[in-house]
């Protein structure tokens, strides 16, 4: 198909997974057949009640705290967004208006123009790009504030960015704290951020996009600990769940402030059925919805918890398959290796590494991006498709081999190019009549 990247080629791993099954595609067609608009529980009651279980599954199927999920007794609940660039929009919003009503609580000469002037919010240098933009378009200045070595936001660089903005006169607000970063898939420590939060009555959202797939398996839950501690939470089920694009699943603590933040009522929106299910539109930046539940519902029932977690350990053996092979060539170095992302580079610096991509992209048998980490420039190595087995990884991995020869030759070649060179050296250059004295030797034997 020209004119189309082929995110789902095996020989695909640049960015992060688009997920992609036969189950989410039959419920994304299912649900464009349908045609519905889901704007209220009366418009279209399945809408809103399948998604309603289908976060509750979700929720227990990542073993989240029950505060978080629509079954719980409290104000917490969940919903399905577009992408996770709404959700870090949609939480910076509603954490300003709950910043601005607690604050004129507390003083209510405070006007709320003078209050939203001076918010800020915070987040890693590692968060994705789409952090920095929901501070652009809420008109919240958002500190990218600089990572530890393992590329983690850190309390101690927190607290020192919210003293020197609080002695300006600035008033601290919102914290995205990311499990899962994009540059190379690390994982902050809520426990260190969450009380830092709580003691400055900041909002702690997590982002955990990619990577919170993984919470399906046990042995991966220890990395979202403090979680319990954080306003709102949020992953795509559309990068690594099988779940195709879009479908971005977001839980509250207390969905009252995003209500707060996005209620606007009309005469043609009121009927007699309020407070039987959430009204979503009051949870969201747009008016309408698509039936999203659908295809997660089909994906759930189809692949069950035990398929899921399947699919989560290949693709992480694969990677680390791909760092083994790493490992044995003394010419690259792998400077992180994370889930289903390893970031490496060629020992001899930026400069071989950034024409060992140059390479590869001309050559396009397969797809790799350039990231930084620490300063350096590396390639970033994920493992994307469903499809991708181990045979693909070896047959990406012979592609780099064969590129990087001609920057830095391996061993083997070096010692046969020596080898050639001495052969070249002994030749004896004979006249040509003894030449000739040769051949007619040869002949006659």
């Amino acid at each position: 198909m020209p004119g189309l990247t082929h995110w789902h080629s095996p020989n695909f791993h640049a960015y992060y997974p688009t997920a992609h099954s036969f189950p989410a595609v039959v419920g994304e067609l299912m649900s464009a057949g349908f045609g519905c608009v889901g704007l209220s529980w009366v418009a279209s009651p399945a809408y809103t009640e399948l998604e309603v279980a289908m976060m509750n599954w979700l929720g227990k199927l990542l073993d989240i705290p029950e505060e978080f999920l629509n079954c719980s007794e409290g104000p917490g609940g969940g919903v399905i967004q577009g992408s996770a660039s709404e959700v870090t929009f949609v939480a910076l919003l509603a954490a300003k208006e709950k910043m601005v009503k607690d604050l004129r609580t507390l003083n209510p000469e405070l006007k709320e123009a003078d209050i939203k002037g001076r918010l800020v919010a915070y987040s890693s240098d590692q968060s994705n790009s789409s952090v920095e933009k929901a501070g652009l378009l809420g008109s919240m200045p958002m500190r990218l504030l600089p990572s530890d070595e393992k590329g983690r936001l850190t309390s101690t660089a927190l607290i020192e960015a919210m003293e020197k903005d609080k002695a300006q006169g600035l008033i601290p607000c919102y914290v995205v704290a990311c499990l899962g970063t994009t540059p190379t898939c690390a994982f902050d420590d809520l426990s260190d951020l969450a009380p830092v939060c709580k003691r400055e009555n900041v909002w702690l959202h997590v982002d955990a996009a990619y990577a919170g797939t993984a919470f399906a398996c046990p042995e991966y839950r220890h990395l979202m600990k403090g979680v319990e501690h954080a306003d709102s939470f949020n992953f795509n089920p559309h990068k690594w769940m099988l779940v195709n694009f879009d479908c971005s699943a977001m839980w509250v603590k207390d969905a009252r402030y995003l209500v707060e933040a996005f209620n606007v009522e009309r005469i043609y929106l009121k009927d007699k059925h309020k407070g039987l299910a959430p009204e979503y539109r009051h949870w969201q930046i747009s008016l309408g919805r698509r039936f999203r539940a659908l295809k997660l519902w089909f994906v759930l029932r189809i692949y069950g918890v035990e398929g899921i977690q399947k699919h989560v350990r290949h693709q992480i053996s694969l990677a680390e398959y791909f760092e083994e092979l790493l490992r044995k060539d003394n010419r690259f170095e792998v400077c992180t290796s994370s889930m289903g992302l390893v970031c490496f580079r060629l020992k001899d610096g930026d400069k071989p590494t950034q024409e060992l991509l140059e390479r590869i992209h001309e050559r396009k048998i397969i797809y790799v991006i350039a990231g930084q980490f620490r300063g350096v420039f590396v390639i970033r190595f994920a493992i994307c498709s469903r499809l991708t087995q181990r045979s693909d990884v070896d047959y990406a991995w012979q592609e780099f081999l064969s590129q990087v020869e001609f920057i830095i030759p391996s061993n083997k070649n070096i010692i046969a190019d020596e080898i050639n060179e001495k052969k070249s050296i002994a030749t004896i250059e004979l006249p040509s009549a003894a030449c000739e004295n040769i051949n007619c030797n040869e002949k006659s034997k």
